[in-house]
């Protein structure tokens, strides 16, 4: 028992040595002219958390333009962004896993250029790319839409058409759609007859 207490015990590695090689890059540093920095979210597959980061990525886009001067400028940027987005081919190309990041950020530069984004939009979607958030792309434009009538107090127009109004239009408005601007035929019509009920209609003879 004493003589196996002695006995040094060594440990020997089977596993290859690191691979190193002098082509391995890594993502470029981004940087903005402001000090604020966006926030930097694990990946996580669940709903809620990715709702969570569309919305704290918003909300760091949001502040950063309010604090530039150019929030209405940022959120027109954010709309063509949406547009170019919403193409399955565009959305396919950036998450494919395949194609490199710096392709992905070319085409980033690319398509900053052909927009005329700010230099700040250009750089909030590499960051979204070296973060592998890219998938967020929409939630963030919808969330960023949320965040920018907040800070405006912008109020949401819905129209909705109605068969039974004859002609004309309504228009519901505010946050919960609780003003209406009725501008329907039925409504005038409705209007008239309940003055042809009255029985103090002035006549001229």
């Amino acid at each position: 028992m004493a003589a196996l207490q002695q006995t040094p015990i060594s440990f020997r590695s089977k596993l290859p040595p690191p691979i190193t090689s002098a082509a391995t890059t890594f993502p470029k540093t981004l940087s903005f002219s402001l000090t604020r920095r966006f926030p930097v979210l694990r990946r996580n597959t669940g709903a809620r958390m990715s709702a969570s980061a569309a919305s704290s990525y918003a909300v760091a886009l949001a502040d950063l333009a309010k604090s530039n001067n150019t929030l209405e400028a940022t959120s027109a940027d954010v709309e063509k962004i949406d547009k170019v987005f919403s193409d399955p081919s565009v959305f396919s190309f950036f998450m494919n896993p395949t194609i490199e990041e710096e392709k992905k950020r070319k085409m980033i530069d690319e398509l900053a250029e052909s927009m005329n984004l700010l230099p700040h939009m250009a750089n909030f979607l590499n960051i979204l790319i070296d973060s592998r958030r890219i998938d967020l792309i929409n939630d963030v434009t919808k969330e960023f839409e949320r965040v920018y009538n907040g800070m405006t107090e912008t109020e949401l127009a819905v129209t909705v058409t109605d068969p039974s109004l004859v002609a004309g239009f309504t228009v519901r408005y505010g946050n919960s759609g609780s003003k209406l601007i009725d501008m329907s035929v039925k409504k005038q019509l409705e209007e008239i007859a309940a003055q042809l009920d009255l029985s103090d209609i002035p006549v001229n003879v």
